[in-house]
């Protein structure tokens, strides 16, 4: 033992190699207390694979040894090895002491591998040999909460409360609150998280995110202005706390939110969507355009952020901007049909009919079922003069609108003017 002594003296010192060196030169030489009491030591120091040898070494002469076999597997497992740990944990029988522990041990790996029903089974006997183990039932509600079983999570849970509101550093609460918002029981999850005293920015945020579903506003905006308090650059509660504000009608705190939060996360493109549309609302357009061209630049094909755009240089007659914001969009590889059709209406107001009618043939390849673009591509053909290509058009049309008797109407002039022409 003295060698030992002297090894950890000198790794103390952080003379760490001769440390290792003389554990190495002393091993042959060690009993098996000695081994064991060396292999800790390794373990401690964080030199897992010579700590795995000596243990190996000692589980073959004492088989049964399960204290070994646990020491074994926690190594294997630090070392990316699940397999070896499953085979040695497998092999502790439930007459052990360790059985409990083993089981929950298992349950984590198998989970791990994704392999969730067989965790759930070796919890569920885990549970049958300690019906009233708190640690089992923290187990079974972790696993259950993390595959989305909220209502079976929840049973488990509640076991726990009348030993500790408190596991592994998780809240109890705090996860019975989790889980009943997650059922849509946000009035109860309100009630619970309300009993959670914690300044944690996370619990603060799903307390918050709970009272916005529970149609609690004035919650919900108070518990997300203190997480901003504690932590300003917790980037995912601006979002939900300007909504919160525009739903309350305090559009400028929302705007002033919004702007704040992208000072700190310039690449949230539903962020600057946001702030886009609530500047809209405040009839700041020119403002409102730049948030929402930031969307559009992080994300082309951002589909609700292009329509915006489009319909705020509708509003002022810039249909040459967007001709050129959607002929960006297509060259990045973003393609929709909806893009087609705004282009073709685009270039009909600019008079340029030849490029309309390209864009709304290349529509209609996708949108030959929707009966608003159907009546607009037919009128624009017959306008074009082109109505053998129309009547067709505004027939389909009339199979999915057959109420519409001013197009019927239309549509039998049309077919008469063809057969006086033809005549």
């Amino acid at each position: 033992m003295e060698t030992i002594m002297e090894a950890v003296r000198l790794m103390e010192s952080n003379e760490s190699n001769k440390a290792i060196a003389m554990l190495e030169e002393y091993l042959p030489l060690a009993d098996e207390e000695e081994r064991y009491t060396i292999a800790e030591l390794y373990l401690q120091w964080g030199y897992l694979e010579e700590a795995s040898v000596i243990l190996f070494e000692l589980l073959q002469q004492y088989p049964d040894e399960s204290e070994l076999k646990v020491m074994l597997a926690d190594i294997y497992i630090e070392l990316d090895n699940d397999e070896e740990a499953i085979n040695l944990l497998n092999e502790i029988g439930e007459d052990d002491e360790a059985y409990l522990q083993t089981l929950i041990q298992l349950a984590d790996l198998y989970q791990a591998q994704g392999l969730f029903e067989v965790a759930e089974l070796k919890l569920l006997t885990a549970k049958q040999y300690e019906p009233n183990e708190p640690l089992v039932d923290f187990a079974l509600g972790e696993l259950l909460f993390s595959t989305g079983d909220y209502k079976k999570a929840i049973t488990h849970y509640e076991k726990i409360l009348p030993y500790t509101k408190e596991m592994a550093n998780v809240s109890i609460n705090d996860r019975l609150a989790e889980a009943n918002a997650a059922i849509g029981e946000y009035e109860k999850a309100l009630l619970i998280f309300q009993d959670v005293d914690s300044e944690h920015p996370d619990t603060l945020f799903k307390y918050g995110f709970t009272a916005y579903h529970a149609g609690r506003n004035d919650i919900a905006i108070k518990a997300w202005e203190h997480v901003i308090e504690i932590d300003s650059y917790y980037h995912t509660v601006y979002y939900q706390l300007a909504k919160a504000y525009v739903e309350e009608e305090m559009i400028d705190n929302a705007y002033e939110t919004a702007k704040k939060g992208l000072s700190i996360d310039e690449f949230n493109k539903e962020l600057y969507f946001y702030a886009g549309s609530i500047a809209h609302q405040l009839d700041k357009d020119q403002e409102s355009e730049k948030w929402v061209r930031e969307a559009v630049a992080l994300d082309p094909d951002y589909k609700d952020a292009v329509l915006f755009l489009i319909e705020l240089l509708k509003s002022r007659d810039d249909f040459t901007g967007i001709i050129d914001l959607l002929t960006e969009i297509k060259h990045t590889g973003a393609q929709d049909p909806q893009y087609e059709w705004e282009l073709a209406r685009a270039y009909n107001e600019n008079e340029l009919y030849e490029d309309a009618l390209k864009h709304y043939n290349e529509a209609y390849n996708t949108l030959n079922q929707d009966s608003d673009f159907l009546k607009e591509y037919a009128y624009f053909l017959t306008e074009e003069g082109r109505i053998n290509k129309a009547i067709p058009v505004f027939e389909l049309y009339l199979e999915q609108q057959p109420l519409d008797t001013e197009i019927e109407e239309h549509l039998n002039r049309l077919k008469q003017t063809g057969e006086n022409q033809g005549s």
